[in-house]
């Protein structure tokens, strides 16, 4: 009998980084989809390490909480919509379905998505070290979220009731500058020293930050399309600020600023590409010319309302 999950990406709207610093992010999941499927297998098989990683933590957790499981062989399939390594979680997605097939598969029983998120999260710690675990939580409840890390033990995850209103969510589009060369965990680290070399400097930064999620949220509920496009153009900037924008993604940013408004959303990269620019488009004809003549690729942002769930075979 097989088992299938499948879990949506995700997009930082407002507060990358600084979430990492016990600041809010404001997320939203995408309608792109990864998908992970489990069956018994007679024959041992040998993993990706990835996947070794989602059945060891789903094994630590059942045993933590005392929780009866029987041990099987297994082999497994993933299909994903989502771009690798652009800052749009695929990890976490890989992981909150991968937790929820594995859970499931070794107890038979389904879990709860709290429960699949606290096993995603101690995955999502393997994969980048220091995780604020914003991306797991929006990819296992769906919608929009408001997220919050005071400590390990300290979690506020808000699962907001509103939509992106229709006509912001129209305009905006996913451009792709390219797979950075750091791993999210180099970023996170990166923007760790430079907090420790500019303490002053960083915490304004942060401290700006917050008050751009805060006010992008109000952008959303006011549904003002003036107030999130100008909560996007100085995201962008604090972000250059910390350093973890490239040379050639402020040049795509730059370039496209007369078709529109964009910022990186993600970890980010210094040396090529710095994966997706959330980007609102003001005239989505010449954006797209632009792109296409640059060989940059373009997806429509799809708000998803999904998080986690079990699929049909």
């Amino acid at each position: 009998m097989k088992i299938s999950y499948s879990a949506p990406a995700k997009v930082i709207l407002s507060g990358e980084h600084s979430v990492v610093f016990g600041k809010p992010a404001f997320v939203s999941a995408l309608d792109l989809r990864l998908r992970f499927t489990l069956w018994e297998e007679k024959k041992n098989q040998e993993k990706e390490k990835s996947i070794q990683i989602i059945e060891k933590s789903v094994k630590e957790y059942l045993q933590n909480k005392k929780i009866r499981y029987e041990d099987k062989i297994y082999a497994y399939s993933i299909q994903s919509d989502i771009p690798i390594g652009r800052g749009l979680g695929s990890s976490a997605a890989l992981g909150v379905a991968g937790a929820a097939a594995f859970l499931e598969f070794y107890t038979g029983k389904e879990f709860s998505r709290d429960e699949i998120n606290m096993v995603a999260y101690s995955v999502e710690k393997y994969f980048h070290k220091n995780p604020s675990g914003v991306d797991p939580s929006t990819s296992c409840f769906g919608g929009l979220i408001y997220y919050r890390k005071e400590f390990e033990f300290l979690k506020q995850i808000s699962a907001l009731t509103f939509k992106i209103p229709r006509h912001i969510e129209n305009k905006l589009f996913l451009i792709d500058t390219g797979k950075p060369l750091e791993t999210t965990a180099v970023m996170i680290e990166s923007v760790g020293k430079l907090y420790n070399k500019e303490p002053a400097m960083t915490e304004n930064v942060l401290n700006e930050m917050e008050k751009i999620t805060k006010r992008m949220v109000l952008s959303i509920i006011k549904e003002d399309e003036l107030f999130f496009r100008d909560c996007l153009f100085k995201n962008e900037i604090l972000l250059e600020k910390l350093n973890i924008v490239s040379r050639k993604a402020k040049k795509i940013i730059k370039n496209l600023s007369q078709y529109g408004t964009g910022k990186i959303t993600g970890g980010g990269g210094k040396k090529a590409g710095s994966g997706i620019i959330l980007f609102l488009a003001e005239d989505e004809q010449k954006m797209r010319s632009y792109c296409v003549s640059n060989d940059i690729p373009v997806l429509k942002f799809i708000h998803s309302h999904e998080g986690v769930k079990k699929e049909s075979l």
